[in-house]
């Protein structure tokens, strides 16, 4: 049986949210078979817990942002694309603020986060959703165009093209495709780190944004270059951060998909907007589980190892 996974031990971090600026503090607790992934807002005189729904998103402005009643915690993506890279099903996220700390901008620190407390194999079947027909949103016409797509695929993997019209993101891949059973999530996604220009941090600042980004958490460019020293992690840095963005937007789901994304200049309100639309056509997909691991897509049945 292709079985469920949680967390061995508990773990913690401290950081700053991105956009609030604010000290967070993150425990992340192994959690029961399918409980799936819970953020819970300890820091409220009664804590609250938001289950991860496609439901549970409630804004998408520069961000993921899940809510249950008055309760919200926002810039959930990378963390939720970390649990999604290495296949963590069950996961109770202790949180102390409204906004999970960016840490270095890119899912790594999370991964390494999941990998030292070890993950664990639960007694119940993993549960996919696999998809049996294309799914798909589209918006805009000619050049302001942009969509995302679902389509049936023995596995899960994705495809993305990005179009910046930026001198410093266009000398770079505009497209990347990444398949989860046969490439490295930790290697490969895990390590792109959210991006943005120097011209718009003024007035993102002046809304209440980007309060607590800067040159060690994020990809920072003027007109002409990027601004950190070292300069970028992949060639194709921009693109893959937007594979990791979505991996953590379609986690929120609730399973693992089983299908193949691919997307042009969607981002995370579009991939909601992916999400809802496939839960608004119950003939589009399926509940199923693996008996026989060999069975399972390829890749699929590894425990990515303790660090």
């Amino acid at each position: 049986m292709l079985q469920q996974r949680t967390l061995k031990s508990i773990t913690r971090a401290v950081g700053v949210g991105l956009h609030s600026g604010q000290r967070v503090e993150l425990t992340l607790r192994p959690s029961a078979p399918d409980t799936g992934i819970v953020f819970r807002r300890v820091d409220l005189p009664e804590p609250v817990s938001i289950p991860m729904t496609a439901e549970a998103v409630t804004d998408t402005r520069l961000a993921s942002t899940v809510s249950n009643g008055g309760a919200k915690v926002q810039t959930i993506e990378h963390l939720m694309s970390a649990c999604a890279g290495l296949g963590i099903d069950n996961l109770l996220i202790d949180i102390t603020a409204d906004e999970v700390p960016i840490l270095d901008g890119s899912a790594s620190s999370f991964v390494f986060l999941l990998q030292s407390a070890g993950i664990a194999l639960q007694n119940a079947p993993r549960r996919f959703i696999k998809l049996l027909k294309p799914v798909e949103v589209r918006e805009g016409e000619g050049a302001n165009a942009k969509w995302a797509r679902l389509e049936p695929y023995h596995g899960f993997k994705l495809s993305f093209e990005i179009d910046f019209d930026h001198r410093v993101v266009d000398s770079t891949g505009q497209r990347v495709e990444f398949d989860l059973g046969h490439d490295s999530y930790s290697r490969d996604i895990a390590r792109a780190r959210t991006f943005g220009f120097t011209k718009e941090v003024e007035y993102m600042r002046s809304k209440g944004l980007a309060l607590g980004g800067g040159l060690d958490n994020a990809i920072v460019m003027d007109d002409t270059k990027v601004l950190n020293v070292g300069g970028l992690r992949y060639d194709d840095e921009f693109v893959k951060h937007k594979i990791l963005d979505a991996m953590g937007d379609l986690y929120v789901v609730g399973r693992p998909l089983l299908a193949a994304y691919s997307a042009f200049r969607s981002g995370h309100a579009m991939n909601n907007q992916l999400l809802r639309e496939l839960l608004a056509h119950p003939d589009a997909f399926e509940i199923v589980t693996f008996d026989d691991e060999k069975r399972a897509p390829v890749g699929f049945a590894e425990v990515a190892r303790a660090w």
